[in-house]
């Protein structure tokens, strides 16, 4: 495949515009270090919104699908589509707590809810752990993905030269114009990635070899990859990509995007917002165009595949030149993208760098944050003006960025690999991170265990566990295992100060149900006031959650109903969703108003 003129000057205007907005937002980036990581906090819901979806679709998310559709049919993507039960429990519960905090990044949390100097060596250990070494695993998928879409979809340019350029242009921008370069460039690589994979898919279903969308959904080879829900009576595929999604990896598992009570870069653009209702609304709007509006396109080009490059050595026979060990399934998105005509696949080459650059832009200004504010400020330099810290979080960078593509060359072979790896490295923190703003008695220890333990059984099961073991299973073992031991030192070891928790109950004012012995003894001795314990209805929040999901999820099977042309389980959807859409509304609008009456109280 060879691009014309007409492509390489779309793809040259994209590289132009994106340097030119990491140029202009430099010099306010410059100001100091609220301004370079979290833009002042002055950011719009619908601008931190879009950012948080550009985050996410990144190079590697197509492929991600695109491999888990030909292996488990649509049904198999409930591994990430349960994560919308987290997603909708961080907007209606801890948004307001996380923006209340008037932290700068999420691991100064850490100090602000433990005591002693085990928090400290927590935050220390976070930021060198999330901040850089998780930080760069996952940066690698991206790479990884992105090196594999350029040797298919550019062969007379060497793969790793490809994105290392890209790679350099990603750090100009994101270094010169930190938080406030990305969300602009967000926005701009947002519309360019949904306009080209819905144009791209549209194209493609279309073609001779597919012969239209009632065609392709009719071939042997995609009939049974349709169903939204896997077979009821297949409980060996029942079983993991149904029951342990929802009934166990939502709440137990800490993914990036979808953290349990929120963390890393979805966190650092709530702290950025100018308010707890933008920063609930940001949150909204992502795990709506998220999990509703975005997958279709790249369940429609997987579904094509399966006609195109029906197995493995289809896709080998296509491309002799990709090295056997990089070969898999998740090949088979950008494999598609080559059969686009002259002039689209200019467009469709500019999505797909800008879904890239997107995700890597934000995982280097966060990480870069960790790296500036919570080890350099806080242990190395705590007399660092704002220009040093600016200056340490534009070189970390660059470090963050060669790690990272070590990582994607000699460790990664495929996306889903790489997903089940990290599932593996977080199972069994999520619960901690759900109850640590709700139950007093975790502690920095928790924490310290709940990560050590689960990153412990992740290595045995990789290095040393049995081979005929699913993933799944893995998964449960690791959850149980650290959740167990996470739970036993919370109470075996003494908790953090009352002063210090005290503290926090009346800065941040989480509901009580936990925190019932301290808030006694707090009123006891004054520190804390009736108006304090005024958090409003946490079962209005839970009521929103659930109606949120439903609604999420009626959108997005009604979509595919409609594609389907399945007219009557259509209508039935596109029903639930504006009913949910009428409910979600009414409770948003009782959440903000009973807000505003807590806030007219205290003060």
């Amino acid at each position: 495949m060879h691009l014309s003129q007409l492509d390489w000057g779309i793809i040259l205007a994209f590289f132009t515009l994106s340097l030119l907005i990491g140029l202009l937002t430099s010099r306010q980036a410059g100001k100091g270090y609220a301004e370079y990581f979290l833009s002042g906090r002055k950011m719009p819901w619908w601008l931190l919104g879009v950012s948080m979806v550009a985050t996410t679709f990144s190079a590697d998310t197509p492929n991600l699908v695109t491999d888990i559709v030909r292996q488990n049919g649509l049904a198999g993507n409930w591994v990430w589509w349960a994560f919308l039960l987290t997603g909708m429990l961080t907007v209606f519960v801890y948004a307001r707590l996380w923006r209340r905090s008037g932290i700068l990044t999420d691991l100064e949390f850490y100090e602000l809810r433990y005591s002693g100097p085990e928090a400290t060596f927590l935050r220390a250990f976070r930021a060198f752990y999330l901040g850089v070494f998780f930080n760069a695993m996952i940066m690698a998928t991206v790479i990884l993905a992105a090196i594999k879409i350029s040797a298919v979809m550019l062969p007379d340019l060497d793969p790793w030269r490809v994105t290392l350029f890209v790679l350099a242009i990603t750090a100009i921008y994101t270094s010169l114009g930190g938080l406030r370069g990305v969300l602009l460039t967000d926005l701009l690589q947002f519309v360019i990635a949904m306009g080209g994979t819905i144009w791209a898919a549209y194209v493609l279903v279309n073609k001779a070899e597919i012969g239209g969308l009632q065609v392709l959904l009719q071939q042997p080879a995609v009939e049974g990859k349709l169903h939204f829900l896997p077979d009821f009576n297949d409980f060996s595929a029942l079983w993991p990509l149904f029951i342990i999604p929802l009934a166990v990896q939502w709440w137990s598992v800490w993914y990036p995007g979808a953290e349990p009570g929120g963390g890393g870069y979805i966190v650092q653009r709530m702290l950025a917002a100018k308010d707890e209702k933008n920063a609930m609304g940001a949150t909204l709007f992502f795990n709506i165009a998220h999990y509703a509006l975005r997958p279709w396109p790249w369940v429609i080009i997987a579904l094509c595949s399966l006609v195109l490059y029906p197995d493995l050595a289809a896709l080998k026979e296509a491309f002799p030149n990709m090295p056997s060990g990089k070969i898999g399934h998740d090949m088979a998105y950008p494999a598609m993208l080559t059969h686009l005509p002259k002039g689209l696949i200019g467009l469709v080459v500019a999505s797909l760098l800008a879904a890239f650059m997107s995700t890597i832009s934000t995982h280097l200004n966060w990480g870069s944050s960790y790296i500036a504010h919570d080890l350099w400020h806080r242990f190395i330099d705590p007399r660092a003006t704002n220009r040093r810290l600016v200056l340490v979080g534009r070189l970390s960078t660059l470090l963050l960025l060669l790690l990272s593509a070590l990582i994607a060359h000699y460790a990664l072979r495929n996306a889903l690999d790489a997903f089940n790896l990290i599932l593996q490295i977080g199972a069994g923190t999520g619960l901690l991170f759900i109850l640590r703003w709700f139950w007093w008695r975790i502690n920095a220890y928790s924490e310290l265990t709940a990560m050590i333990v689960s990153f412990l059984v992740a290595v045995y099961f990789k290095k040393w566990g049995p081979e005929n073991l699913a993933d799944h299973w893995q998964l449960l073992i690791g959850v149980g295992i650290t959740t167990l031991a996470w739970v036993m030192v919370s109470l075996l070891t003494p908790p953090s100060s009352e002063k210090r928790l005290l503290h926090f109950f009346k800065l941040v004012r989480p509901h009580a149900y936990g925190w019932k012995p301290l808030v006694q003894r707090g009123l006891q001795n004054g520190y804390l006031q009736e108006q304090d314990l005024q958090t409003g209805s946490f079962a209005l929040e839970l009521s929103g959650m659930f109606v949120a999901c439903f609604t999420v999820y009626a959108a997005l099977f009604g979509t595919g109903y409609w594609i389907y042309g399945q007219t009557g389980q259509a209508l039935a959807a596109t029903a639930i969703t504006a009913l949910g859409c009428f409910l979600l509304f009414r409770i948003w609008k009782k959440l903000h108003s009973a807000e505003t009456k807590l806030a007219e109280k205290g003060g």
